[in-house]
């Protein structure tokens, strides 16, 4: 924004210089040009290029901020791309991991249940040797129901 400012100064700056000398603008001139000379005034063929370099120049910045401005469009896209293939792929991986959790969790629950059978059984073996030892000991009478 400075920038455009300070241009703009200078612009009318030579606006008004060329205002406050028009008389000596327009005054002709011998001009060389190389293979002729020519009379022209050379104050207005001086403005005329200085228009003709701002307007150059002028185009020239629109074009390259033009230029950024699509690069930086197409570096977002492609941000944007990378973005989502890592969203997809923590999206996956999650999943994978959930598959593990259940099936690490499905093992375990078999195990658990596994080692609550053997428990029961080891449990009932020692009562019904118990059971034996008291029936044998003649402490326990033999009409007694006992625990399958």
């Amino acid at each position: 924004m400075g920038r455009a400012i300070a241009f703009l100064v200078v612009l009318a700056l030579i606006g008004l210089f060329a205002a406050v000398n028009w008389p000596v603008f327009i005054a002709p001139t011998a001009i060389s040009l190389g293979v002729t000379e020519v009379q022209a005034p050379l104050g207005v063929i001086m403005l005329v290029l200085v228009a003709f370099l701002c307007v150059l120049f002028t185009v020239w910045v629109i074009a390259l901020q033009a230029a950024a401005l699509m690069d930086a469009r197409r570096q977002t896209k492609e941000l944007q791309a990378q973005r989502d293939l890592a969203d997809k792929a923590e999206a996956s991986r999650f999943t994978e991991l959930r598959g593990e959790l259940m099936a690490r969790f499905d093992r375990l629950q078999q195990e658990a249940k596994l080692s609550q059978e053997q428990a029961v059984n080891t449990v009932a073996a020692h009562i019904g040797e118990l059971e034996d030892r008291l029936e044998r000991g003649g402490v326990l009478p033999a009409g007694v129901v006992r625990l399958p």
